[in-house]
């Protein structure tokens, strides 16, 4: 193929979402490798991890005579309390010894919680560092009418430093309002099949997202937990994305288990979104070659839902797991997330987190892809392309806060 000296880029396709239960990975299309879900705004929950009990005792009874009755001490609660009647006496009268029980709950807000938000007046911060992968296989068909490619195959292949920061405060203590922002460090590259053709390369860094929203809890008794939420993200040269988020929760004993509902729309700057591999032929023209995933996009809508469980361990030790299947335009996915949490007090916890697609529609998947005619400069549909071997993978951990 000859596009020479070219870079691995990214069109309109780079949908990166925001964190916020980080179960929408893969909605991004092929392209991006942003598996961090919605805007990270979590809700507590009380959850029950330590019962104790208390008693109270006397130390003095008074027998029906008058006479005093001293109580010592038992080893166990069958043992006996003796009268003593005086020194010419040998009766011993068998009682029973009142008590009584209260029983006491210890609550703690566990940041990592998927249904944590900060309360009245206070802040939440959760800074998010991840390392995101995302690569597939490509095979080229070229159509009869081109005559200018040297080869027919690729692998694409991005790795991806993200940071991404929310910070939501809490109105009440069931409404939280949330502004979001992530920048990526990312390197993609294009392995061609045929050793002759150079590797196409690049390396890039920008913001990727930027985003405000709301989140409402409006169920919280001692068995049930639901939130909406609603948030707007701006991706810079990509798309205005309308974000609508609902959850619901049982809560049984020390664990929640919940499921979710996303939906995105997404209104693009184009209309049509996909990955490009961008640069100049050997003559200095700029050349570009296009894999369109959609080429009548003007506006889409994605949509997932899934079941997880978050239970809590120890007084400091948290565990979340969660399933989610999503229709992202172009393809279905089917991912798995878990992640562990570790919270030494009441405002702050880390919390390691890993997710995986474990199966993608995409393989098999036939686009078009367009290149540029080097011989007139023309930007046209050059091959048939077929996806194969997708993957998707992240790994990060979460700094959690509330003052």
């Amino acid at each position: 193929m000859k596009v020479k000296g070219s870079l691995i880029g990214m069109m309109a396709a780079l949908f990166v979402m925001p964190a916020m239960a980080a179960t929408n990975f893969g909605a991004s299309a092929a392209s991006s490798a942003d598996l961090s879900g919605m805007p990270a705004v979590r809700e507590r929950t009380q959850v029950n991890y330590e019962k104790y009990e208390t008693r109270t005792s006397q130390k003095t009874y008074d027998a029906n005579d008058g006479r005093n009755m001293y109580y010592t001490q038992p080893a166990n609660r069958s043992a006996l309390y003796k009268q003593y009647a005086g020194a010419d006496s040998n009766t011993n009268v068998r009682t029973s010894r009142a008590e009584t029980y209260r029983s006491e709950l210890k609550r703690k807000y566990y940041l990592a919680h998927p249904f944590f938000q900060p309360t009245k007046g206070k802040f939440g911060s959760v800074t998010d560092l991840a390392y995101n992968m995302n690569s597939y296989d490509v095979s080229l068909v070229p159509l009869p009418t081109t005559d200018w490619m040297s080869d027919n195959a690729f692998a694409w292949d991005m790795g991806q430093f993200s940071i991404k920061e929310d910070l939501s405060f809490g109105i009440t203590d069931t409404v939280a309002i949330l502004a979001t922002a992530r920048f990526d460090v990312s390197d993609y590259k294009a392995d061609w099949k045929n050793p002759e053709t150079p590797d196409d390369k690049m390396d890039d860094s920008d913001f990727s997202l930027l985003g405000l929203g709301a989140q409402w809890r409006f169920v919280d008794t001692a068995d049930w937990i639901a939130t909406a939420s609603a948030y707007y993200q701006y991706q810079p040269d990509s798309s205005n994305n309308f974000v609508l988020d609902l959850k619901a929760g049982y809560k049984v004993s020390t664990s929640t288990i919940y499921g979710l509902v996303r939906g995105w729309y997404l209104n693009f700057d184009g209309n049509s979104y996909g990955n490009a591999i961008v640069g100049k032929n050997t003559d200095g023209v700029e050349d570009m070659a296009y894999l369109v995933y959609n080429d009548d996009a003007k506006n889409v809508f994605f949509v997932e839902g899934g079941l997880g469980v978050f239970s809590v361990l120890d007084e400091d030790w948290t565990l979340n797991v969660e399933a989610v299947f999503g229709n992202y335009d172009w393809h279905n996915q089917f991912s798995a997330k878990a992640a562990i949490g570790w919270q030494p007090n009441e405002w702050f916890a880390l919390n390691l987190y890993g997710k995986m697609a474990l199966w993608d529609s995409a393989d098999g998947d036939e686009f078009m892809f367009w290149q540029t005619n080097s011989r007139n400069n023309t930007f046209v549909p050059s091959a048939t392309a077929t996806i194969d071997n997708y993957s998707e993978a992240s790994v990060g951990v979460q700094a959690i806060f509330m003052f």
